[in-house]
């Protein structure tokens, strides 16, 4: 189990090192759309129509995609007060609860987000040419992300691992 377990981690860390890589190119398209933009208007006295969408739904993508990563590495908020006068099995408990709440967040995400891309999927966006399902992609890739990276936390935590990137040293010193 354990040996499935680090491959599953290894494949997954590949999966995060791309959602990372591809919202870490979208930060840098977007702050170039806008950058251009500003240039064309107050420079030239002119504007480029599609900027401003592109942007927006640039940043709908690296939002979530960073969100979903933010989540395989236990980057995510939390409420921490309570679990330093705890004992680790009862940390466990509710470290596998909020992951489980993630879980169902989630698929909360893919599911509306599926439902609201099928709505709009007839629609252009009249800028830039496309589907608007475009704007609720990220919504679903990056649900689906969120849910994958849930259940790995949980499952790593059933096989003894530590659930993140650098090591809950808390979590391998008690296990």
């Amino acid at each position: 189990m354990e040996r499935f377990m680090l491959q599953v981690a290894h494949l997954t860390g590949a999966l995060a090192r791309l959602a990372l890589w591809v919202a870490g190119v979208g930060l840098v398209l977007m702050t170039a759309f806008i950058a251009a933009q500003v240039f064309w208007r107050y420079v030239l006295n002119d504007s480029i129509i599609w900027t401003e969408p592109a942007a927006v739904m640039i940043m709908g993508w690296f939002i979530f995609l960073g969100a979903a990563v933010g989540i395989r590495e236990g980057y995510h908020l939390s409420f921490d007060v309570l679990l330093y006068v705890l004992p680790h099995r009862a940390k466990m408990v509710l470290y596998t609860l909020s992951d489980l709440f993630v879980t169902a967040f989630g698929c909360g995400m893919v599911w509306y987000g599926s439902s609201l891309a099928y709505k709009t999927s007839g629609n252009d966006m009249p800028s830039l040419g496309i589907s608007g399902a475009w704007n609720f992609l990220p919504v679903v890739f990056g649900g689906a992300l969120i849910v994958l990276f849930s259940a790995e936390r949980i499952a790593r935590r059933a096989a003894g691992l530590p659930t993140n990137r650098f090591g809950d040293d808390a979590e391998v010193e008690a296990a």
